[in-house]
């Protein structure tokens, strides 16, 4: 059987997780914006969760939060000195290898985006769940940086691939679906940061994970390359002189399959017609 081509090198992958936990905790501005909305959205839901999957250890906050809500947390992390460090099993997203039917929670903060099979991803996390279990995650979507890709365009850079493809809201609720969830729910929060020049944001952008694990890694920039997209970046500036980057966060939520769980009306069964519903009123 023959390997399957790799988009995202794992290898990349998990020197960037333990460069994430080289830095000081407040260097990686969007772990705590994604950290309280999972945390926010899990507070709505009625129900206890004893045995909790935490995909990533590079938000100590996070961790320390879903401790205290108790039950057994277990944290699963690609880098293997972050891992070392919290006590967390080595492995990439797509290729836990744990106990089927083991979790009552998983918790996802950032990273669907670029794993090499998402939808097998999907699949495994299904299996991991009990019945009636919930995954909660996000990561940063479809129509995210646009300036930046705009730039990295720039007359007299070379043109191969340096920024990851992107996943959009529509795909990914049809990605949960397909993959055997239940009960799907995904949406977008919207965040503009204004940026001094690109190299700001490539230093947020390094702090948070999300710069390129392409494989095979593309040449490195030259002065005059990067030069020229900061100078591409700069002229998207607004008349302050600063630069509106777009982050699209992409939240999503799905449970594991449960007979007591709503189940969608039957097709055929309402009682009224649609089109008599859009009919005018005389």
């Amino acid at each position: 059987m023959s390997t399957p081509t790799m988009l995202f090198s794992p290898a990349r992958h998990a020197a960037q997780r333990d460069r994430m936990g080289r830095l000081p905790a407040d260097a990686n501005f969007l772990a705590p914006i994604i950290a309280d909305t999972l945390l926010d959205r899990l507070a709505m839901v009625t129900r206890e969760f004893e045995r909790v999957l935490l995909i990533g250890a590079h938000d100590a906050a996070l961790t320390g939060a879903l401790r205290v809500r108790g039950g057994n947390l277990t944290i699963v992390e690609a880098g293997p000195k972050l891992a070392a460090a919290s006590g967390a099993i080595v492995s990439e997203a797509d290729a836990i290898d744990l106990p089927l039917a083991s979790f009552d929670l998983i918790v996802w903060p950032g990273g669907l985006d670029a794993v090499n099979d998402v939808p097998g991803a999907l699949v495994r996390l299904r299996a991991l769940l009990a019945p009636d279990g919930l995954l909660l995650g996000a990561f940063v979507g479809d129509g995210s940086l646009p300036r930046q890709r705009r730039a990295v365009m720039s007359d007299g850079v070379r043109p191969v691939a340096r920024l990851h493809p992107q996943i959009d809201l529509a795909a990914m609720g049809n990605l949960l679906q397909r993959t055997g969830f239940t009960l799907p729910v995904v949406d977008v929060d919207a965040l503009t940061v204004r940026y001094g020049n690109w190299f700001a944001l490539v230093r947020d952008l390094r702090a948070a994970g999300l710069s390129s694990r392409l494989t095979p890694a593309p040449a490195p920039l030259t002065r005059e390359e990067a030069a020229r997209i900061a100078a591409a970046f700069a002229a998207q500036a607004d008349t302050d002189g600063r630069v509106a980057e777009s982050f699209r966060i992409i939240h999503f939520s799905g449970w594991a399959p449960h007979p007591d769980q709503p189940k969608p009306a039957r097709r055929g069964s309402a009682a009224a017609s649609l089109a008599d519903a859009l009919k005018s009123k005389d």
